[in-house]
């Protein structure tokens, strides 16, 4: 593994997230910033992309793709649900 091939797997691990039952996932929101996507439309594009194609390719899209919209703060004690998505390991190999 090459110098930038360590540095990518450090961030990538970074924002990993372990659920209680030891599940490993990676917000699409976070995702997207570490690989540099400046737009959320257009990230969503990739990932509805890479989602068919787990369709046309037998996978179980929910086994890698899950649902996760969020609150978030945009004011003055004003928040917002946002769209999200928890990624598996191999749904974060597919989008990069």
């Amino acid at each position: 593994m090459n110098e930038l091939e360590k540095i990518n797997e450090t961030i990538f691990e970074s924002i990993k997230h372990v659920d209680d039952d030891g599940n490993e996932y990676w917000y699409a929101r976070e995702l997207q910033k570490v690989l540099e996507h400046t737009e959320w439309r257009k990230f969503v594009g990739v990932i509805k992309k890479v989602i068919n194609f787990c369709k046309t390719s037998n996978y179980v899209v929910f086994d890698h793709f899950v649902g996760a919209d969020k609150m978030v703060l945009i004011g003055l004690n004003t928040q917002r649900e946002v769209m999200d998505y928890k990624l598996l390991r191999y749904a974060c190999y597919l989008i990069a």
